[in-house]
Protein backbone atom coordinates (compact mmCIF):
# COMPACT_ATOMS: atom_id res chain seq x y z
CA UNK A 1 0.00 0.00 0.00
CA UNK A 2 1.43 3.38 -1.01
CA UNK A 3 1.97 6.24 1.40
CA UNK A 4 -0.98 8.18 -0.01
CA UNK A 5 -3.26 5.15 0.30
CA UNK A 6 -2.15 4.61 3.89
CA UNK A 7 -2.83 8.25 4.72
CA UNK A 8 -6.30 8.09 3.14
CA UNK A 9 -7.12 4.89 5.02
CA UNK A 10 -5.94 6.43 8.29
CA UNK A 11 -7.99 9.57 7.58
CA UNK A 12 -11.11 7.46 6.93
CA UNK A 13 -10.75 5.72 10.30
CA UNK A 14 -10.10 9.07 12.00
CA UNK A 15 -13.32 10.53 10.59
CA UNK A 16 -15.19 7.36 11.52
CA UNK A 17 -14.00 7.74 15.12
CA UNK A 18 -14.58 11.50 15.19
CA UNK A 19 -18.11 11.02 13.87
CA UNK A 20 -18.71 8.35 16.51
CA UNK A 21 -17.70 10.78 19.27
CA UNK A 22 -20.06 13.41 17.84
CA UNK A 23 -22.84 10.86 17.65
CA UNK A 24 -22.46 9.97 21.34
CA UNK A 25 -21.78 13.43 22.76
CA UNK A 26 -23.32 15.79 20.18
CA UNK A 27 -19.93 17.44 19.62
CA UNK A 28 -16.23 16.63 19.30
CA UNK A 29 -15.79 15.91 15.60
CA UNK A 30 -13.46 18.88 14.88
CA UNK A 31 -11.47 18.32 18.08
CA UNK A 32 -10.85 14.64 17.41
CA UNK A 33 -10.35 14.97 13.66
CA UNK A 34 -7.96 17.96 13.82
CA UNK A 35 -5.92 16.41 16.62
CA UNK A 36 -5.48 13.01 15.00
CA UNK A 37 -5.15 14.23 11.40
CA UNK A 38 -2.35 16.58 12.50
CA UNK A 39 -0.35 13.49 13.40
CA UNK A 40 -0.20 12.49 9.72
CA UNK A 41 -0.59 15.74 7.73
CA UNK A 42 0.07 19.45 8.26
CA UNK A 43 -2.60 21.27 10.32
CA UNK A 44 -3.62 23.36 7.30
CA UNK A 45 -4.35 20.21 5.28
CA UNK A 46 -6.11 18.66 8.26
CA UNK A 47 -8.36 21.72 8.52
CA UNK A 48 -9.10 21.55 4.79
CA UNK A 49 -10.06 17.86 5.00
CA UNK A 50 -12.36 18.70 7.90
CA UNK A 51 -14.40 21.37 6.10
CA UNK A 52 -17.10 19.28 4.38
CA UNK A 53 -17.71 16.77 7.22
CA UNK A 54 -17.77 19.56 9.78
CA UNK A 55 -20.03 21.81 7.72
CA UNK A 56 -22.55 19.09 6.84
CA UNK A 57 -22.76 17.51 10.31
CA UNK A 58 -23.11 20.91 11.99
CA UNK A 59 -25.77 22.03 9.53
CA UNK A 60 -27.58 18.82 10.39
CA UNK A 61 -27.22 19.59 14.10
CA UNK A 62 -28.36 23.17 13.51
CA UNK A 63 -31.43 22.10 11.53
CA UNK A 64 -32.57 19.59 14.15
CA UNK A 65 -32.89 22.16 16.96
CA UNK A 66 -36.07 23.97 17.95
CA UNK A 67 -34.91 27.60 18.25
CA UNK A 68 -32.92 28.65 15.19
CA UNK A 69 -34.39 32.12 14.77
CA UNK A 70 -34.40 32.92 18.49
CA UNK A 71 -30.78 31.82 18.85
CA UNK A 72 -29.75 33.70 15.71
CA UNK A 73 -31.23 36.92 17.08
CA UNK A 74 -29.59 36.34 20.45
CA UNK A 75 -26.14 35.34 19.17
CA UNK A 76 -25.83 37.38 15.98
CA UNK A 77 -23.00 39.57 17.32
CA UNK A 78 -21.00 36.48 18.34
CA UNK A 79 -21.48 34.88 14.92
CA UNK A 80 -20.47 38.07 13.13
CA UNK A 81 -17.38 38.37 15.32
CA UNK A 82 -16.46 34.71 14.66
CA UNK A 83 -16.57 35.38 10.93
CA UNK A 84 -14.56 38.59 11.33
CA UNK A 85 -11.93 36.98 13.57
CA UNK A 86 -11.53 33.96 11.31
CA UNK A 87 -11.15 36.18 8.25
CA UNK A 88 -8.79 38.54 10.07
CA UNK A 89 -6.55 35.63 11.02
CA UNK A 90 -6.64 34.20 7.49
CA UNK A 91 -3.34 32.85 6.28
CA UNK A 92 -2.06 31.79 9.70
CA UNK A 93 -2.56 28.09 9.00
CA UNK A 94 -1.54 28.27 5.35
CA UNK A 95 1.67 30.18 6.03
CA UNK A 96 2.86 28.12 9.00
CA UNK A 97 6.11 26.26 8.33
CA UNK A 98 7.60 26.34 11.82
CA UNK A 99 5.21 24.03 13.67
CA UNK A 100 3.48 26.96 15.36
CA UNK A 101 0.04 25.75 14.30
CA UNK A 102 0.68 22.25 15.65
CA UNK A 103 1.88 23.69 18.95
CA UNK A 104 -1.13 25.99 19.15
CA UNK A 105 -3.49 23.14 18.30
CA UNK A 106 -2.01 21.00 21.06
CA UNK A 107 -2.36 23.82 23.59
CA UNK A 108 -5.99 24.46 22.59
CA UNK A 109 -6.94 20.77 22.82
CA UNK A 110 -5.25 20.39 26.21
CA UNK A 111 -6.80 23.61 27.52
CA UNK A 112 -10.27 22.56 26.40
CA UNK A 113 -9.88 19.16 28.09
CA UNK A 114 -8.58 20.68 31.33
CA UNK A 115 -11.42 23.19 31.56
CA UNK A 116 -14.00 20.48 30.87
CA UNK A 117 -12.45 18.03 33.36
CA UNK A 118 -12.32 20.75 36.02
CA UNK A 119 -16.09 21.17 35.66
CA UNK A 120 -15.85 24.89 36.27
CA UNK A 121 -19.29 26.43 35.86
CA UNK A 122 -19.46 30.04 34.75
CA UNK A 123 -22.63 32.01 34.36
CA UNK A 124 -22.98 35.05 32.12
CA UNK A 125 -25.77 37.46 33.03
CA UNK A 126 -28.05 38.77 30.25
CA UNK A 127 -26.55 42.24 30.69
CA UNK A 128 -22.98 40.98 30.38
CA UNK A 129 -23.82 38.78 27.42
CA UNK A 130 -24.25 41.81 25.20
CA UNK A 131 -20.59 42.73 25.70
CA UNK A 132 -19.05 39.29 25.96
CA UNK A 133 -20.58 37.78 22.81
CA UNK A 134 -18.54 39.78 20.26
CA UNK A 135 -15.35 39.42 22.34
CA UNK A 136 -15.72 35.65 22.60
CA UNK A 137 -16.67 35.45 18.93
CA UNK A 138 -13.58 37.35 17.78
CA UNK A 139 -11.33 35.23 20.01
CA UNK A 140 -12.92 32.04 18.66
CA UNK A 141 -12.37 33.26 15.11
CA UNK A 142 -8.68 33.95 15.71
CA UNK A 143 -8.18 30.55 17.36
CA UNK A 144 -9.98 28.93 14.43
CA UNK A 145 -7.77 30.71 11.90
CA UNK A 146 -4.60 29.72 13.76
CA UNK A 147 -5.39 26.11 14.70
CA UNK A 148 -8.44 24.91 12.75
CA UNK A 149 -10.32 24.25 16.02
CA UNK A 150 -13.40 26.32 16.78
CA UNK A 151 -14.38 25.05 20.25
CA UNK A 152 -12.33 27.50 22.33
CA UNK A 153 -13.55 29.74 23.83
CA UNK A 154 -16.96 29.34 22.15
CA UNK A 155 -18.04 26.11 23.88
CA UNK A 156 -17.33 27.21 27.49
CA UNK A 157 -19.00 30.54 26.74
CA UNK A 158 -22.17 29.03 25.27
CA UNK A 159 -22.35 26.63 28.22
CA UNK A 160 -22.13 29.67 30.54
CA UNK A 161 -25.31 31.12 29.02
CA UNK A 162 -27.39 28.47 30.79
CA UNK A 163 -29.26 27.47 27.63
CA UNK A 164 -31.65 24.55 27.62
CA UNK A 165 -29.99 21.32 26.45
CA UNK A 166 -31.56 21.35 22.97
CA UNK A 167 -30.85 25.06 22.56
CA UNK A 168 -27.22 24.56 23.60
CA UNK A 169 -26.74 21.80 21.02
CA UNK A 170 -28.29 23.99 18.34
CA UNK A 171 -26.21 27.02 19.40
CA UNK A 172 -23.06 24.89 19.10
CA UNK A 173 -24.19 23.82 15.64
CA UNK A 174 -24.70 27.47 14.66
CA UNK A 175 -21.29 28.53 15.97
CA UNK A 176 -19.46 25.60 14.36
CA UNK A 177 -21.26 26.10 11.05
CA UNK A 178 -20.18 29.73 10.84
CA UNK A 179 -16.62 28.85 11.84
CA UNK A 180 -16.21 25.99 9.37
CA UNK A 181 -17.80 27.94 6.51
CA UNK A 182 -15.56 31.00 6.91
CA UNK A 183 -12.49 28.85 7.57
CA UNK A 184 -13.18 26.92 4.36
CA UNK A 185 -13.51 30.13 2.36
CA UNK A 186 -10.24 31.38 3.85
CA UNK A 187 -8.38 28.14 3.11
CA UNK A 188 -9.66 28.22 -0.48
CA UNK A 189 -8.52 31.84 -0.80
CA UNK A 190 -5.07 30.91 0.51
CA UNK A 191 -4.72 28.04 -1.95
CA UNK A 192 -4.90 25.24 0.64
CA UNK A 193 -8.40 23.96 -0.14
CA UNK A 194 -8.03 23.18 -3.80
CA UNK A 195 -10.08 20.78 -5.92
CA UNK A 196 -8.13 17.69 -4.83
CA UNK A 197 -8.49 18.34 -1.09
CA UNK A 198 -12.10 19.43 -1.56
CA UNK A 199 -12.87 16.06 -3.18
CA UNK A 200 -11.12 14.21 -0.34
CA UNK A 201 -13.01 16.30 2.20
CA UNK A 202 -16.29 15.37 0.51
CA UNK A 203 -15.33 11.69 0.59
CA UNK A 204 -14.50 12.02 4.31
CA UNK A 205 -18.14 12.82 4.90
CA UNK A 206 -19.04 9.15 4.37
CA UNK A 207 -17.10 7.70 7.34
CA UNK A 208 -17.98 10.76 9.45
CA UNK A 209 -21.71 10.21 8.94
CA UNK A 210 -21.34 6.45 9.44
CA UNK A 211 -19.53 7.06 12.73
CA UNK A 212 -22.09 9.64 13.79
CA UNK A 213 -24.96 7.24 13.11
CA UNK A 214 -23.20 4.46 15.05
CA UNK A 215 -22.51 6.85 17.94
CA UNK A 216 -26.16 7.90 18.12
CA UNK A 217 -27.16 4.25 18.30
CA UNK A 218 -24.54 3.39 20.95
CA UNK A 219 -25.53 6.45 23.01
CA UNK A 220 -28.76 4.64 23.94
CA UNK A 221 -26.82 2.00 25.85
CA UNK A 222 -23.75 3.72 27.31
CA UNK A 223 -23.14 6.25 30.03
CA UNK A 224 -22.59 9.54 28.23
CA UNK A 225 -20.87 10.96 31.34
CA UNK A 226 -18.35 8.11 31.50
CA UNK A 227 -17.73 8.23 27.75
CA UNK A 228 -17.18 12.00 27.97
CA UNK A 229 -14.66 11.50 30.80
CA UNK A 230 -12.54 9.11 28.77
CA UNK A 231 -12.92 11.29 25.68
CA UNK A 232 -11.53 14.29 27.61
CA UNK A 233 -8.66 12.27 29.08
CA UNK A 234 -7.70 11.10 25.59
CA UNK A 235 -8.05 14.61 24.22
CA UNK A 236 -5.77 15.94 26.96
CA UNK A 237 -3.13 13.31 26.15
CA UNK A 238 -3.36 14.07 22.43
CA UNK A 239 -3.10 17.82 23.03
CA UNK A 240 -0.04 17.42 25.27
CA UNK A 241 1.58 15.16 22.69
CA UNK A 242 1.05 17.68 19.87
CA UNK A 243 2.28 20.56 22.04
CA UNK A 244 5.33 18.88 23.54
CA UNK A 245 6.63 16.25 21.14
CA UNK A 246 8.88 18.72 19.33
CA UNK A 247 10.65 19.47 22.61
CA UNK A 248 11.22 15.94 23.89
Amino acid sequence: MSGDAQALTAAAFIFLGAGFVKGVLGMGLPLVAMGLLSLIVAPAQAAALLIVPSLVTNLWQLAMGPSFWALSRRLWSMMLAIAFGTWLGGGLLASDTSGRAELGLGVVLALYAILALAKIRWRISPGAERWWSPIIGAATGLVTAATGVFSVPSVPYLEALALERDDLVQALGLSFTVSSLVLGIGLARDGVLGLSLAEKSALALVPALAGMYAGQWVRLGVSAARFRLWFLVGLLALGLHLALHRFV
